[in-house]
C-alpha cells in the first residue's frame, strides 16, 4: 500500500508547506488581483496571497520520489514522467503568475503565448511516453469494454494534444471561487488512486494519491474564506497531472466523465462569448464561467464547492464501474 504512505507524506508536507508559504507570500505582497467586471463582493479578496500551488506542488513532488523510490529503481519511471509532465505545466502558470504580478493586473501572458507553450508540452509528453514504451496508439472506450487498436499516430496525437490542452484550460477556470478546483480535483485523484490500484499500476497510484494528499491539506488554506490562492502555478499544474494521470492509464476518453465539471465550465465560457457576438452584446449567463453565473443568482461559494465536489465525487465513482473491467482483477 505505497500509495497510502505517498498520500501522507503529500498531506504532511503540504500541511507544513502552507505554514511557511503563507506567511511568506504575504510578506513578499504576492497578492492576487481582481477582475472589476466580477461579482463586486470578490473585491474583498484582492491582495489575497496567489501563487499557492507552490505549496502542494513540491508536497506531490516530495511523495513521489520517497513513495516511487523502489517503483524507480525497478525501472519503471512512469511516475516521474507524469509529476514532470504537470510540473511544465505548473512552471507555465508560474511564468504567468509572475507576469501578472509585475504588471499589477488579471492578465500575465497573452492567449496565444500560453496556447502555444501548453501546446509544445502535451506534444513533448505524448512523444517522451511513446519513445520510452508507456503509451500505445490504442484507444479505450470506458463503459463498453473497447480497445480501438493500432490508431495512426498523427491523429492519436492531435487528439491527445487536444485533451490535454482542453483539459488544463478547463482545470484553470474552474479556479475561480474559494476551494472550488481545490475540491472539484480531489476526487478526481482518489477516482484516479483507485483505479490505479485496482490495475496493479503502483507506480502511477502514487502519484494520484500525492495529488490527493497534497489537494486535502491545501485546502486548510484554500477553503472559504481562503487564506491563499493556487493561482495559474497550481490550476495549470493541476490540470497537467489530471490528463497525465488518465494517459498514463490509458484512460483519457474518461476525463469528460471525472470532470464534468470542468467541462461545463468550459462549454459555459464558449457558449457565452458566442453569444455574445451573435447577439451584438447580449449575455447567456449572468457571467461566464458557469460558477459566476450560479453565484450572481445567490448560491453561496461554500454551496458552489459542495454541489461541485459531491457531482464529482458521484461521476467518479461511476466512471470507476466504467473502467474497471479493462484490467479485472
Amino acid at each position: 500500500m505505497t500509495f497510502i504512505l505517498s498520500f501522507i507524506i503529500a498531506f504532511g508536507v503540504a500541511a507544513i508547506a502552507g505554514q511557511i508559504l503563507v506567511p511568506m507570500l504575504r510578506k513578499l505582497k504576492v497578492g492576487q488581483s481582481i477582475l472589476e467586471e466580477g461579482p463586486a463582493w470578490h473585491m474583498s479578496k484582492q491582495g489575497t496571497p496567489t501563487m499557492g500551488g507552490l505549496m502542494f506542488i513540491i508536497a506531490i513532488g516530495v511523495a513521489v520520489l520517497a513513495s516511487g523510490w523502489d517503483v524507480l529503481k525497478a525501472g519503471n519511471r512512469t511516475h516521474l514522467y507524469v509529476f514532470l509532465f504537470a510540473l511544465v505545466f505548473g512552471a507555465i502558470g508560474f511564468i504567468d503568475d509572475f507576469q501578472k504580478l509585475r504588471h499589477h493586473a488579471n492578465e500575465g501572458l497573452t492567449a496565444p503565448q500560453k496556447f502555444l507553450l501548453q501546446l509544445a508540452a502535451a506534444i513533448l509528453f505524448t512523444v517522451i511516453l511513446r519513445r520510452v514504451g508507456y503509451l500505445t496508439p490504442d484507444l479505450y472506450i470506458p463503459f463498453f469494454n473497447v480497445e480501438i487498436k493500432g490508431v495512426p499516430w498523427v491523429i492519436y496525437m492531435i487528439f491527445a494534444a487536444f485533451v490535454m490542452v482542453g483539459t488544463v484550460n478547463a482545470v484553470n477556470l474552474t479556479d475561480g471561487i474559494d476551494g472550488l478546483a481545490t475540491g472539484v480535483t480531489i476526487p478526481v485523484a482518489l477516482f484516479y488512486m483507485g483505479v490505479a490500484a485496482w490495475y496493479g499500476r503502483n507506480d502511477v497510484a502514487v502519484v494520484a494519491a500525492a495529488l490527493a494528499g497534497g489537494l486535502s491539506a491545501f485546502l486548510l488554506y484554500n477553503f472559504h474564506p481562503a487564506k491563499v490562492f493556487m493561482g495559474d502555478t497550481g490550476s495549470l499544474f493541476l490540470g497537467g497531472m489530471v490528463c497525465g494521470l488518465a494517459f498514463a492509464l490509458n484512460i483519457p476518453l474518461i476525463i469528460p466523465v471525472v470532470g464534468f465539471i470542468y467541462v461545463l465550465e468550459v462549454l459555459s465560457d464558449i457558449i457565452q462569448v458566442v453569444y455574445f457576438k451573435k447577439t451584438g452584446g447580449k449575455r447567456f449567463f449572468r457571467m461566464a464561467p458557469l460558477h459566476h453565473h450560479l453565484e450572481l443568482g445567490g448560491w453561496s461559494e461554500t454551496k458552489l464547492f459542495c454541489v461541485f465536489s459531491g457531482i464529482t465525487l458521484v461521476l467518479s465513482i461511476i466512471a470507476f464501474l466504467g473502467v474497471m473491467d479493462q484490467f479485472p482483477v
